[in-house]
């Protein structure tokens, strides 16, 4: 297997001039150093292809495409954050403390489509990929290096997040692994500034920038009983992490977002506190706990992983979603699990570099074994997560149903106030001022875009949506591709 150290010249070194009419640069170009970030280009297209195909073909999972749409939309035009899906008004600091979001507000400015907000997503997990194929090639060789980047950036917590529309999770993902690679690279410093602004992509990650702190002191600590040196500071450096993780947590808890959300308290303290649907308090069954530790350690670091310190740096992400009685929070689905992918795959990597000097034979030929595990692994699951689609014909394809309920959507003129069902979402947040369906707090809305259920006629429709709103009259202004829109007769009249 390849060595860990480089053995290609740097482009203009003696190699370089050695042989009469070779072409240096593109040689530079295949060198293994560019391997990681040939990855992360083919990663870009295949999570911008998987991304803009689902929207294409209104196959939008949930409202979150739309909220963060909405906040970054007012970032963009120098306004609050306001989330109107989140209820009237609703400035989304007050939620959820994620202002890193607005970086994206120029780009949307320029381009204001949710399609911006998905390629920026595949720009950032792409380039999460960077740091960890680069640091298992610098430790491991070429292709070991190759087999980690690629088992990392086909990974089912990767995979499912990319699926799961736009979410502000997408910053932590390359700010957690740069700073990983350089905690085991013994780069203390930019380990910690790589860490820093993880406080700014969401509240509890202030906890996970205190961690890695945590994890530098363990090597800090290491490296002084193998009688190494120690940069003088580092360990300041490191406890200063953990204090300035801790404290920005407790601060965006306990007073910036109380201090935008119209309730003064931070609203998910219920989640870990309130009652389940029949009055109990849910927690995480054992067996379930089990199966999704089992998910995030065994098919993409063989329980390797458990090996190495940086594992430190999941630990505050399980224990909140592991904390709470929302059963959604604990299984392998939606996005949750993409910020734990990076730091796996990291411990999997130094776990791999220690095992190879373990006076144990099993234990150093599993771990010369394991990378090209964890890649195969990775391709076989990949048959049945999202990417698989992108070999399907029909994903290129926009069914003739998806037209019509979009030319439907299109006859809402834009300023409009619309009460939505999710799928429609996608295509109005960005020109209308859009309510999430049955939360429109006493605002009565222009128009109503709903499911269109089958077996309901006009008059059911109408019914539904006066029923929402009673004392207001509809008019059924179309229904196409399994979607109705009603509009507010008063308008009708009007027009």
């Amino acid at each position: 297997m390849d060595s860990a150290a480089a053995t290609v010249p740097a482009p203009g070194g003696p190699a370089a001039e050695a042989a009469p009419g070779a072409r240096p640069r593109a040689t530079a170009l295949r060198a293994p150093r560019w391997d990681p970030y040939w990855l992360a280009g083919a990663l870009f297209v295949l999570y911008t292809a998987l991304s803009l195909c689902r929207h294409r073909r209104m196959l939008t999972m949930s409202w979150d495409l739309g909220i963060f749409e909405q906040a970054i939309r007012g970032y963009a035009h120098l306004q609050a954050p306001i989330a109107d899906l989140k209820g009237p008004g609703t400035n989304i600091l007050g939620d959820h403390f994620s202002p890193v979001t607005a970086l994206l507000a120029p780009l949307y400015r320029l381009f204001p489509s949710p399609v911006t907000l998905l390629v920026a997503q595949a720009v950032l997990f792409a380039l999460s990929a960077i740091p960890v194929a680069r640091l298992a090639a610098g430790l491991l060789g070429r292709k070991r290096g190759l087999a980690i980047g690629i088992a990392y950036g086909l990974s089912w917590g990767v995979q499912r997040a990319v699926d799961f529309d736009f979410h502000e999770i997408a910053f932590a993902m390359p700010l957690l692994a740069f700073s990983l690679e350089a905690v085991v690279r013994g780069r203390w410093r930019a380990a910690a500034w790589w860490a820093v602004p993880l406080v700014l992509v969401k509240e509890d990650l202030g906890i996970t920038a205190a961690a890695i702190g945590v994890i530098i002191l363990i090597r800090l600590r290491g490296a002084k009983s193998r009688g190494e040196g120690v940069p003088r500071g580092a360990a300041p450096l490191a406890f200063g992490l953990v204090a300035f993780g801790l404290a920005a947590a407790a601060i965006t808890f306990g007073l910036i977002i109380p201090g935008f959300n119209t309730s003064g308290a931070y609203d998910y303290w219920n989640k870990l506190d309130g009652a389940g649907a029949d009055g109990s308090l849910a927690t995480i069954p054992a067996d379930t706990a089990i199966r999704t530790l089992l998910w995030i350690l065994l098919p993409t670091t063989g329980l390797l992983a458990l090996r190495s310190p940086v594992l430190i740096a999941a630990v505050p992400t399980l224990a909140w979603r592991f904390a709470s009685h929302d059963d959604h929070y604990w299984s392998t689905d939606w996005h949750y699990n993409a910020v734990l992918m990076p730091v796996v795959l990291i411990a999997l990597t130094d776990a791999l570099a220690r095992s190879r000097d373990s006076r144990r034979p099993l234990l150093r030929s599993y771990a010369h074994h394991l990378p090209g595990a964890v890649l195969a692994t990775s391709l076989a699951l990949t048959a049945s997560l999202p990417l698989y689609s992108l070999t399907e014909p029909g994903t290129y394809s926009v069914p003739e149903s998806v037209r019509a309920t979009e030319r439907l959507l299109d006859r809402i003129p834009d300023g409009a106030t619309v009460e939505s069902d999710i799928a429609p979402i996608s295509r109005l947040a960005g020109r209308c001022r859009v309510f999430w369906i049955g939360d429109t707090r006493g605002i009565t809305p222009d128009y109503i875009a709903m499911r269109l259920s089958d077996g309901k006629s006009q008059e059911d429709v109408i019914a539904d949506g006066e029923r929402m709103h009673p004392g207001v009259r509809y008019v059924f202004l179309g229904g196409e591709g399994g979607y109705a829109v009603l509009k507010k007769a008063e308008a009708a009249t009007s027009s």
